[in-house]
């Protein structure tokens, strides 16, 4: 089976034609997908501007990372959980969208810097994050993920525009 044939099963399935049909689970989802996303994506800025030293640089990444990560988590994981939702209320119009392609590309960009971050200098945050000034590489990861971040949001807010044309 092909993506294409995938996504129109998906988008004529039962969950895909009542998501779509209703009058207000389709609202609904999507204003949960919003609410994580600013959650997730806006919390996970304050600990990028930190990472940068742009922000709360009195505090320790330690201070600012640790009391946020399960409201980032929760939010991510919100976010994922009605993105898909929303995917297969729409799926046949969306798989068509290249810049669907291009916010999945930096969802996973995003997602390997994240890990990439975590395996490297996020176990030992207390050790390295007390300083206002942060080493090169720690920098580059919240510059990264700042970056990644908004495209995928542009590139996520494109899309309805872009599906009706």
């Amino acid at each position: 089976m092909s993506l294409i044939e995938l996504s129109q099963t998906l988008y004529d399935s039962e969950l895909g034609t009542a998501l779509r049909e209703s009058v207000y689970m389709f609202p609904i989802i999507e204003g949960l997908h919003l609410i994580g996303l600013a959650v997730s994506v806006g919390l996970l800025f304050f600990v990028d501007l930190r990472l940068l030293g742009l922000f709360l640089p009195q505090l320790s990444v330690a201070q600012v990372l640790h009391p946020l990560r399960p409201w980032l988590l929760g939010g991510f994981m919100l976010t994922f959980a009605t993105g898909i939702l929303l995917f297969v209320a729409a799926a046949s119009k969306i798989i068509t969208l290249p810049v669907f392609f291009y916010k999945l590309g930096f969802i996973a960009l995003a997602g390997v810097n994240a890990l990439w971050f975590e395996l490297k200098w996020g176990r030992d945050v207390d050790a390295w994050g007390a300083g206002p000034a942060l080493p090169a590489t720690v920098r580059l990861a919240g510059f990264t993920s700042l970056t990644l971040w908004s495209l995928t949001i542009i590139a996520g807010r494109l899309i309805p525009y872009l599906s009706y044309q």
